[in-house]
C-alpha cells in the first residue's frame, strides 16, 4: 500500500514539475540576462566584485568588458584566501563546501559550492527524474531499491568548510523519500578502494529488487561485468525489474553497445551533465538525443567558438547568438562565485526550442599535432558509425598522435580494447579512417596531401584500461580516462598492455 502511494505521489509531483518547467524553456534568453545581473548585484561588495567594478555593470556587454574569461589558475589566489576562512572573496560569505577535483596543471582543485548553489545540484537531478516519470507516465521504479555508484561521502574540513568529491557531497543531500530505498550502506560507501567497494556493493545488491542504478558509464560497466561473471546471467536476469539507469560524467553513446550487451534486455537511460561547478543539463526526453540546458538555475552561460578559444579577443556569445551544430567552449558564471569561468567542456547545440546540447569534448582533450584539431565528438561519432558497418564490442579506446614513427608517415594511433574484435580489423580500420575524414576536413586534407597516413590501430589486452587506471590511482569514483590527447603520455603507458 505504501509503495502504491509513493508511486501515485511521484506521478503527481512529476507532472506538476514538468508543467512548471515549460516556462523556463520558453524564456531562456531573457532569464539568462536576469540571472547574470542578479549574480553581479549580489556579489558587488565581494573582493572580486570590487576589483571588477560590479557596481557599474548593468548589461551583459558591460560584464564581458570588465570580467575576462578565467580558468582555475586565474582564480586560485582567491580560492587560497577562501581556504583560509576569509569571507566575501568570490561570493558573499564562505562556501558551504569545496568540491575537490583532480587537475592536470593545478594539482587538486577546490571548487566552491555556496549554500545558494548546492540546492540546484539536487534540483537538477530531481528534475531529470521527474521529466522521465512524466514522459513515461510510470513511476514503478520508486517501489524498488536504488543504487548510486559514487565517491566516498566522508568529508574533510578546511577552516570549517566541508571538503570532498562532488558525488560524496551529494550523498549527504539525497532526498528523504529516497533514503529508505537507497543502497549501498554508509559503511560500504565510505570504502576508498574501488575494487573492494564494488565487491561489497555486489554483496549488498545482488539479491535485492534493484529498479534504478546511477553512475558514470565506465564504473557501471565494471559493476555489471562483475555481477554477470559471478552469476553467469545478464543484468536483466539478475534484476528483472531494473527500469532506469541515470548516467553522467562522460558521453554515454560510446558505451551503449557494451551496456546493452551486459543488460540483456530493455532498460531506459537518462543522460545528465553535472559537474563540481554546477548541474547544467539533463535528457528531458529519454527517447530523444540531447540534454536540456538549465537556464534559470543560478548559472549564466557564455559560449566561445572552439576555433577561437584561447585567442585574444575571442567572441563571447550568449544563448541568443549561438548556432546549431557548432562547437563551443562552455564558460560559466555561477551563484557559487565563479565568474566567466572556463570549465573545459565543449558543447554543441542541436535544438534552440528549447535549448538542447550535446557534450562534444574537452577544450584540453583534442588531437592537433598536425593542425587538425580533432575533438571527442568526431572520434566518437566515427567509431559509432564504424561499429554499425563492422560489428565489434569495444570496452574503451584512446587516440594519440604518432609524430615520429619508426617507418612510414606520421599518423593517428588508436589504442583499442576490444571485448569482441571485428571479423576483419583492416576493413574496420579503413572505415574508421574514412568516417573521421568525413567529420574533420583538416584531417582529410592531411591524408589527401600525404602528410599523414591513415590511422593505425593498436589492440590492447582485455582489462587494459582497468589496469592502467589502477596503476595511475584513477580507478573508480568520477575518474575518467581521456579519449584523446595531443601527446603520448597516456599512449606510452598503454603500450605496456598491447596484445
Amino acid at each position: 500500500m505504501l509503495n502504491l502511494l509513493k508511486k501515485k505521489a511521484a506521478l503527481i509531483w512529476a507532472k506538476k514539475h514538468v508543467q512548471k518547467a515549460e516556462e523556463f524553456k520558453k524564456n531562456a534568453t531573457k532569464d539568462q540576462e536576469e540571472v547574470l545581473l542578479s549574480l553581479v548585484d549580489t556579489a558587488k561588495k565581494t573582493l572580486f566584485g570590487r576589483e571588477h567594478d560590479f557596481e557599474n555593470i548593468h548589461t551583459i556587454q558591460e560584464f564581458q568588458e570588465k570580467v575576462p574569461v578565467s580558468d582555475y589558475e586565474d582564480i586560485k589566489p582567491y580560492i587560497e584566501r577562501v581556504k583560509k576562512g576569509q569571507a566575501n572573496i568570490l561570493w558573499i560569505e564562505t562556501p558551504e563546501y569545496f568540491a575537490k577535483t583532480s587537475g592536470t596543471t593545478s594539482g587538486s582543485k577546490y571548487i566552491p559550492i555556496s549554500k545558494e548553489g548546492m540546492p540546484y545540484q539536487i534540483k537538477g537531478a530531481q528534475s531529470a527524474i521527474f521529466h522521465y516519470i512524466a514522459a513515461k507516465d510510470n513511476a514503478d521504479f520508486v517501489k524498488g531499491k536504488m543504487i548510486f555508484l559514487q565517491g566516498s561521502p566522508t568529508l574533510d574540513e578546511i577552516y570549517g568548510i566541508k571538503t570532498g568529491r562532488l558525488s560524496g557531497i551529494v550523498a549527504h543531500h539525497i532526498p528523504s523519500y529516497l533514503q529508505k530505498n537507497r543502497l549501498p550502506s554508509w559503511e560500504t560507501n565510505i570504502i576508498e578502494d574501488w575494487e573492494t567497494k564494488i565487491d561489497k556493493i555486489i554483496e549488498e545488491t545482488e539479491n535485492e529488487n534493484m529498479t534504478l542504478i546511477s553512475g558514470i558509464p565506465p564504473w557501471l560497466i565494471m559493476y555489471f561485468e562483475k555481477l554477470v561473471e559471478k552469476h553467469n546471467k545478464k543484468i536483466k536476469q539478475i534484476f528483472p525489474h531494473l527500469q532506469l539507469i541515470i548516467t553522467g560524467g562522460v558521453n554515454y553513446e560510446p558505451y551503449r553497445d557494451k551496456m546493452e550487451e551486459l543488460l540483456g534486455g530493455k532498460v531506459d537511460i537518462i543522460q545528465t551533465f553535472p559537474a563540481s561547478e554546477g548541474f547544467f543539463a539533463f535528457q528531458d526526453d529519454y527517447t530523444k538525443e540531447g540534454l536540456l540546458l538549465l537556464t534559470r538555475h543560478g548559472i549564466f552561460y557564455e559560449f566561445i567558438p572552439l576555433e577561437e578559444y584561447g585567442k585574444p579577443h575571442a567572441k563571447r556569445l550568449t544563448l541568443k547568438d549561438i548556432e546549431l551544430n557548432k562547437d563551443y567552449a562552455l564558460i560559466l558564471t555561477t551563484n557559487s562565485g565563479l565568474w566567466a569561468y572556463s570549465i573545459g567542456d565543449v558543447v554543441r547545440f542541436i535544438d534552440k526550442n528549447p535549448h538542447r546540447i550535446l557534450v562534444s569534448g574537452r577544450t584540453k582533450h583534442f588531437t592537433s599535432a598536425f593542425g587538425e584539431h580533432v575533438i571527442a565528438y568526431e572520434i566518437e561519432e566515427a567509431m559509432k558509425v564504424t561499429l554499425v558497418k563492422y560489428p565489434a564490442q569495444i570496452t574503451e579506446f584512446h587516440l594519440a598522435p604518432q609524430v615520429n614513427p619508426y617507418e612510414g608517415l606520421p599518423h593517428h594511433e588508436w589504442f583499442i580494447e576490444f571485448e569482441k574484435e571485428p571479423e576483419n580489423l583492416e576493413n574496420f580500420r579503413d572505415e574508421l579512417d574514412k568516417q573521421l575524414r568525413k567529420r574533420n576536413t583538416y584531417y582529410d586534407d592531411l591524408i589527401s596531401g600525404n602528410i599523414l597516413e591513415k590511422l593505425h590501430i593498436t589492440t590492447l589486452k582485455k582489462t587494459a584500461f582497468h589496469e592502467y587506471a589502477k596503476s595511475q590511482g584513477k580507478l573508480g569514483g568520477q575518474n575518467k580516462i581521456p579519449r584523446l590527447a595531443n601527446d603520448r603520455k597516456i599512449a606510452d603507458l598503454l603500450e605496456f598492455y598491447k596484445k
